[in-house]
């Protein structure tokens, strides 16, 4: 099983990855502590990002001097719970330690399971279905029409023609923002689960999206995020890892 070291050693905690069953399986070693809480959490977003079946977090060898930072995993969690709605799942064979995840309620949140086989068998009873598509575009205007056409066929392939004309917006949006605010390729995904759809814009840059009021504080400007805020039932940019994912969910509440 190969493994890829995620947070270098210097930063008294490393993190290093594996796939374990299809899963991403990340095996943290060193102390959680104020100074490395958010590159923990932020490695795990990332992790989930990639939209694995699940990420497993084996914290067996894990430092944690303050119950309060295992909420680390709780936060990681909630970050990625409308999408891509990863499980996220510790491992951690030591009983008195995952008592004591318990007993700061971070277990209501994160399932703790002694092995990953166990772990893997909570998974696979809880999957739901879900269909995803991807395509990768350049760096150039003709991307705005090919981000609306892949949406638009993928959706009526899916027999959810009904929301081509708002998903059509909102990838228009995303596309057009890294168009003019990075030097990236867009990726676009799409994903349907049940009666949703998620649209997600990948690129390279660090800085997240951020959508805008006005300056004298009386009302939003009308940038496209306003836009995507008002069309979508929630949206989000979340960290990847080389860049951030902005991403949208649509339900039926958002024909147009």
């Amino acid at each position: 099983m190969r493994e890829a070291a995620l947070i270098e050693p210097l930063s008294r905690l490393t993190v290093t990855a594996a796939t374990a069953a299809g899963a991403c399986l990340l095996k943290v070693s060193g102390t959680l502590d104020s100074n490395t809480y958010l590159e923990l959490r932020n490695t795990v977003i990332k992790a989930a990002l990639d939209e694995p079946p699940a990420v497993l977090v084996d914290v067996s060898e894990l430092n944690v001097p303050a119950s309060s930072a295992w909420s680390v995993f709780t936060s990681a969690r909630w970050h990625v719970s409308t999408w891509p709605d990863v499980p996220i799942l510790l491992v951690c064979p030591r009983q008195d330690v995952a008592a004591r995840i318990a007993r700061v309620g971070a277990a209501r949140y994160v399932a703790v399971h002694a092995d990953v086989e166990s772990a893997m068998r909570s998974v696979a009873c809880g999957q739901h279905p879900r269909r995803r598509a991807r395509i990768a575009l350049p760096h150039a205007q003709s991307s705005l029409r090919g981000s609306r056409n892949f949406v638009a066929e993928r959706l009526v392939h899916w027999s959810l023609a009904p929301l081509v004309p708002t998903a059509k917006v909102i990838v228009d949006v995303f596309v057009d923002n890294v168009l003019l605010h990075t030097d990236s390729a867009p990726v676009v995904l799409l994903e349907n689960a049940g009666s949703t759809v998620t649209i997600a814009v990948q690129d390279n840059s660090v800085f997240p999206a951020v959508r805008h009021e006005a300056t004298d504080g009386s009302t939003d400007q009308a940038s496209g995020l306003a836009v995507v805020s008002s069309l979508s039932r929630t949206w989000g940019s979340s960290p990847a890892p080389n860049g951030k994912t902005v991403w949208a969910v649509l339900g039926p509440e958002n024909l147009l």
